[in-house]
């Protein structure tokens, strides 16, 4: 049976090339970086996977083989494809190169379809090697950068134990983010593939209490240290100090811990990112009346886009361009907030306007619980070794510390996406790696970008997007069928149907195409015409 099916060479009628001399340009093909996986923090092969399923039965595969392919090619850098596919921003989807004709391709519905359909199928995740090794490794905290370096170094043969201070894995995953976002079922799945792997797992341990770090270090051959960020910021203003104020980090704690909180009938959250957003969709789901104060506008929150207008459709208000200056209280408790207007200025550090008072502009708003999600850091007690002062957990791009064996990542070195955290969780994992068995650590060289310009969108047929979080497997097979292929050859025949010298030699699929120098006259046709950027002129 023939590998591909034979196809008559349309004539196609082109200007003839005439006796000068012939053009010293000549065709390469030169693989480039799509867009999508640029901007993924953790580097997943994003094009990789959607063209799996895409090219399913020109591959002689069935739907079912290829998706199954494409969760064991994002598993092998993200372990939490179903988790990412809820929570995740996506910025994979901002530089999508076809944004400029009908809309970028679902990537975060697609990885969530595609992170579901591993937990439905029990599908395992792969090792990296069949050797055992015997030194032992110690991952403090199991949040996403904790059990990414944990599940990296166990399919590389290791043991390792991972030490969590709650009573449960998944650090801000499980009490950070709401479970009407993030299903417990869903994360606890994926954490399990990981366990699964060998991967010892002690809840209710604190290092720095229950056994200093450097005590941990003495017993490790190496340690990853993942303490997220898990203390919120206080407000600094009088009367914050009530029972019925708390730190959003504080709030969702309780909440996703099964703590029942009581916040009355009127709550005012106070911050625009991501914890204030969740906050006040929580507070929304207890039954009260919600108010965001933020400081600036709408158009520099922080929050993600779908999740501040998620909660703007259940009813929460927003003030915009107000700060808190006092809390009220009576017998202890607060009811209340004294706010002041601001006015936005020049950029600060963040590049986002600067936010100033304008005097005379105070108002009072009744509460029955303040919620101040402003910001989080780590707990660092124990962990002062690691640091330089008051700053946080300091490390270089590998995750190394300042001192010798000890690894960080996630937040309790900066503020991040889970994509970042898993990510840097990898690179901490292969760092530890290449320590233990005295390898070079070398990070591959990004290939030149497949910007829109080396794009011919007018090529591909318009498809609309999928816009619905939870797609069924038609509409993820449609949607996957949009990717572009951007930078890399999808078997159009483009170049072979336009080249008059008969120069590209069809190979079996999978082989994609050879180009005998020989016979091109470097007429250009081939790169023109290609549509996803492949061809260049050299």
């Amino acid at each position: 049976m023939p590998l591909f099916k034979e196809v008559k060479k349309p004539v196609i009628r082109t200007a003839a090339v005439g006796s000068g001399e012939i053009s010293p340009l000549r065709p390469r093909y030169g693989e480039k970086t799509p867009p999508c996986l640029a901007n993924c923090p953790n580097g997943t092969d994003i094009r990789g996977w959607l063209t799996l399923i895409a090219q399913a039965e020109a591959y002689g595969r069935t739907n079912e083989q290829a998706l199954e392919m494409a969760w064991h090619k994002i598993t092998g850098r993200n372990p939490f494809p179903a988790v990412c596919g809820r929570v995740c921003p996506h910025p994979c989807e901002d530089n999508c190169n076809r944004k400029g004709k009908d809309g970028a391709v679902a990537i975060k519905a697609l990885e969530r379809y595609i992170g579901d359909f591993g937990i439905a199928r029990n599908l395992k995740l792969a090792m990296l090697s069949e050797e055992k090794y015997p030194e032992r490794i110690a991952v403090v905290g199991a949040g996403p950068a904790g059990l990414s370096c944990a599940y990296q170094l166990a399919r590389r043969g290791y043991a390792v134990t991972v030490l969590e201070a709650f009573s449960r894995p998944g650090g801000m995953l499980r009490y950070g983010i709401p479970s009407y976002r993030l299903p417990r079922a869903v994360l606890d799945a994926e954490i399990g593939k990981i366990l699964d792997l060998g991967v010892e797992l002690k809840c209710n341990f604190a290092v720095g209490k229950d056994i200093p770090l450097d005590e941990l270090r003495a017993q490790h051959r190496a340690v990853f240290v993942g303490i997220g960020a898990h203390k919120g910021i206080l407000l600094k203003v009088p009367g914050e100090d009530a029972a019925n104020v708390f730190t959003g980090t504080e709030f969702l704690n309780k909440v996703n811990s099964g703590e029942e909180v009581q916040v009355g009938g009127k709550v005012i959250v106070i911050g625009g990112g991501d914890t204030a957003i969740d906050a006040a969709r929580v507070s929304k789901r207890l039954g009260a009346e919600v108010t965001i104060l933020y400081r600036r506008t709408r158009a520099e929150m922080p929050a993600i886009a779908p999740e501040i207008e998620g909660a703007i459709e259940e009813g929460v208000s927003i003030e915009f361009l107000a700060a808190p200056v006092e809390v009220f209280r009576r017998d202890g408790v607060a009811v209340g907030l004294r706010c002041i207007r601001m006015e936005l200025g020049a950029p600060d550090a963040s590049g986002r306007p600067r936010p100033a008072p304008k005097p005379g502009s105070e108002f009072d708003v009744e509460a029955t619980a303040i919620i101040a999600a402003i910001s989080q850091e780590p707990e660092f007690d124990g962990f002062d070794s690691l640091r330089e002062g008051k700053d946080w957990i300091k490390a270089d791009p590998w995750g190394a510390t300042k001192v010798e064996g000890i690894w960080s990542g996630g937040d309790d070195i900066g503020l991040g996406l889970v994509g970042i955290a898993i990510s840097q969780g990898r690179f901490a994992a292969e760092a530890i790696n290449a320590y233990l068995r005295g390898k070079k650590l070398e990070k591959p060289q990004p290939l030149p970008p497949a910007t829109p310009d080396k794009m011919k969108l007018e090529w591909y047929k318009p498809a609309e997007r999928h816009e619905q979080r939870g797609l069924d497997t038609a509409e993820a097979l449609d949607e996957a069928k949009r990717c572009l292929s951007c930078g890399l050859c999808m078997d159009c025949e483009t170049c072979w149907m336009y080249c008059t010298p008969n120069a590209f030699i069809r190979l079996p699929k999978g082989e994609h195409y050879r180009i005998k120098l020989e016979l091109c006259n470097g007429c250009k046709k081939c790169a023109e015409a290609c549509p996803c950027g492949y061809i260049d002129l050299i």
